[in-house]
């Protein structure tokens, strides 16, 4: 069984000590221990108003970090010990960029711009420039759609660099399985795990048994369509033989042949769609971009 270092006990006392000390509604307070596998700070921080977070002690950017995603207003309620006792102090995030975290502790951090639902379909201009291509935020936007993400899910991404990192957001107490081919794609997904604050990222060069031994067991997998997709499919099909599918691709006999393709391995329930997106220019014309085919299943 995994040891923790903040038990129920402890999450207690630190509600106690805060209730006691500051005004906030611990209704409306979401609790989040990073000492655990794989827990995503900065996206929970952007999407709660008040967040409890148990750290131990080390992080020596924990704040800067938070300062580079936007979050300076947020206001931090602390103590300078591991234990819940004592005067509290209070500091606005964006002054505390220089300190790091010294002592395992409970910390209180208060968003006043939280947004409570994540807006799907970021705009790529929010991501990490680098070697990768984006798919526009639109057709994004229908794929995660496609995926049904919940938020413990375990998914795997296949040379999908920007719907990994949605995906990671959006199932923020799971794992995706990242996979890049090209080492400076793999780069660039680093940057973009980085620079969203995204720990629940695991970043391989390719799939077969052997890389995806000691990962968790996904239930789906979105893949552009290449030509080491029948391969793939047959590794994950072995690791989990009723996993679902969502592929994209932009080459129309590749589209027309997948049906056939997932009957050979008796995945059912096949959608196969069409998007299309014009956008107005500054011309006042319509600039049509690729419109790729998107192909689902269900082993």
């Amino acid at each position: 069984m995994e040891t923790q270092l903040f038990n129920n006990s402890h999450i207690l006392s630190w509600l106690q000590y805060f209730s006691d000390h500051t005004q906030v509604d611990l209704e409306k307070v979401k609790i989040l221990d990073i000492t655990r596998k794989n827990k995503n700070l900065i996206p929970t921080v952007e999407s709660n108003a008040a967040v409890l977070v148990f750290t131990e002690a080390g992080h020596k950017d924990i704040f800067y970090r938070m300062w580079e995603a936007g979050l300076g207003e947020c206001t931090v309620w602390y103590n300078e010990g591991s234990d819940p006792s004592g005067p509290i102090k209070k500091d606005l995030l964006k002054d505390m960029i220089n300190r790091g975290i010294n002592a395992s502790a409970g910390m209180l951090i208060l968003n006043p711009t939280a947004r409570s639902t994540y807006k799907i379909g970021m705009s790529n201009s929010n991501f990490s420039r680098g070697s990768i291509h984006y798919v526009g935020s639109e057709i994004r936007a229908v794929l995660l759609n496609k995926m049904h993400l919940a938020q413990g899910d375990t998914v795997c991404i296949i040379s999908g660099e920007s719907i990994a990192v949605e995906s990671a957001i959006i199932a923020g107490e799971g794992t995706v399985i990242a996979v890049e081919y090209s080492q400076n794609d793999r780069r660039t997904m680093e940057e973009n795990a980085h620079q969203f604050g995204l720990n629940n990222i695991a970043i391989i060069d390719h799939v077969d048994d052997e890389t995806m031994k000691d990962l968790p067991v996904p239930s789906l997998t979105m893949l552009v369509a290449s030509a080491s997709m029948e391969r793939e499919i047959e590794c994950l099909l072995r690791l989990n033989p009723h996993m679902e599918f969502v592929i994209y691709t932009l080459d129309f006999p590749c589209a027309a042949s997948l049906p056939a393709l997932f009957e050979k391995y008796g995945i059912g329930e096949t959608e196969v769609i069409q998007l299309s997106v014009s956008k107005l220019t500054g011309k006042n014309t319509f600039e049509t971009e690729p419109a790729p085919w998107i192909i689902s299943g269900k082993a």
